[in-house]
């Protein structure tokens, strides 16, 4: 049995380009979600002159996320989460998706 570690393991681009930054945008909208919620409520009551109306609020939201998005030590702590799933995955062949949804009660 081979012992990899995380630092050495090779990503391919698709995991640098695609996977690991999908989980920093998800992470990064739960902790801006109170500029997530400030823009969504600006939205909702300014309807049609939202674009116009609810500059401070996207502002707000888009300076939120660019911290998390250019911070290295937050990259670092998505990557390890990635390759954590992917490690369980290739050792249990099942997606982190279908391991955390709940089994029925009833068979």
């Amino acid at each position: 049995m081979k012992i990899f570690f995380f630092s050495e393991q090779h990503l391919r681009h698709v995991e640098k380009d695609v996977l690991i930054p999908k989980i920093m945008r998800e992470k990064a909208r739960e902790r801006c979600s109170e500029q997530v919620q400030d823009f969504t409520k600006c939205c909702k009551d300014s309807g049609v002159l939202m674009v116009v109306k609810c500059r401070k609020e996207n502002s707000a939201l888009k300076d939120c996320l660019t911290s998390y998005y250019k911070d290295p030590a937050f990259y670092e702590e998505c990557k390890m989460e990635y390759l954590k799933e992917r490690e369980e995955f290739r050792r249990t062949g099942i997606p982190t998706k279908k391991r955390l949804q709940k089994l029925p009660t009833s068979m």
